[in-house]
């Protein structure tokens, strides 16, 4: 099954629409995360867990198994996902409505035709009322047009937020997607130490969290939404949280703080529907960076560089 692309690069994404399927896919992306996390060394925050975005969908970029490498790739075009190892074996699995206990058994028996077995954690992270992979009969809805949509502006956000990165001197994580709350992220760190973070995140340990948020962040990203945000939306938050950062002054207009959250928001369709998407998202990362990093009093001289200057190659 192939989809047919939305003719605007910024697609609608209305939660209401998608949320079955957003819930079946979180799952899905949880499995082959773990999948990722199970084989590979730890990497600070957390780094070594997450997927990238593609030109067809999201990767796990190659996993060390033995003398050998495989990854996985959602394919949102086709509506597959693939595994292929450095040996020349693959394997398929046919993204279509499908409990999330049937896509696990799929996965894990095509990875074994590979000669990868790999025996990861079952139950889900950072949900409340997790049901174990493969006992998860419930999840099982795929509308494939909107797992397109939502891949589409994965990709608009990768190369805006990369963008947005190479702005930055300093420590940066790379621009990912982490699984356990379904977002595509990149955080800053002025280097100096935070104040241990007190975790609290459902179904996560809290020395993770901790380990993640050990130093001071300016952190932004892209939600599907839920909860106190029932909609797409783009993110920026700091930890630890400088006062006064809830009454910056931040743009573009109809960003706000949510006190829920703790977070400066900037619903998707303000982005979508701007006559220059890049500049309204690149502007609300930066303003909301630059009040993270002016109240915690960052070292910004050292950290940045001049984000008009060309690059000389």
């Amino acid at each position: 099954m192939t989809t047919s692309f939305q003719s605007e690069a910024w697609p609608t994404l209305p939660l209401e629409a998608w949320k079955d399927t957003y819930a079946t896919l979180h799952m899905w992306t949880q499995i082959v995360g773990k999948v990722r996390l199970t084989q590979s060394p730890w990497i600070n925050h957390s780094w070594h867990v997450t997927l990238y975005v593609t030109s067809r969908g999201l990767t796990t970029s190659p996993i060390p198994y033995g003398n050998r490498t495989f990854q996985i790739d959602f394919d949102f075009i086709d509506h597959q996902l693939t595994v292929q190892s450095s040996d020349g074996l693959s394997g398929r699995v046919e993204l279509h409505p499908q409990s999330v206990a049937t896509f696990y058994a799929s996965l894990m028996a095509e990875m074994g035709k590979l000669d990868v077995h790999v025996d990861i954690h079952r139950m889900p992270n950072e949900v409340s009322d997790p049901i174990r992979f493969d006992q998860d009969d419930i999840h099982r809805a795929y509308d494939g047009e909107y797992a397109t949509r939502f891949w589409q502006i994965l990709v608009q956000a990768d190369r805006v937020f990369k963008e947005f990165r190479s702005w930055f001197l300093g420590k940066c994580s790379p621009v990912h997607f982490f699984w356990g709350a379904s977002d595509l992220a990149v955080t800053r760190f002025s280097r100096r130490r935070a104040p241990r973070h007190p975790g609290g995140i459902p179904h996560l340990p809290d020395w993770i969290t901790q380990e993640a948020y050990s130093e001071e962040v300016s952190s932004c990203g892209f939600w599907p939404g839920g909860g106190p945000i029932p909609y797409a939306a783009f993110y920026s938050y700091a930890y630890p949280e400088p006062p006064h950062f809830a009454v910056s002054s931040v743009q573009p207009d109809g960003a706000f703080y949510s006190s829920d959250l703790h977070e400066f928001i900037l619903p998707y369709d303000i982005v979508r529907e701007a006559e220059s998407p890049d500049d309204t998202l690149l502007e609300f990362l930066q303003t909301t960076y630059a009040a993270a990093a002016n109240l915690a009093k960052w070292d910004r001289r050292s950290l940045e560089r001049g984000h008009d200057q060309e690059s000389a190659v």
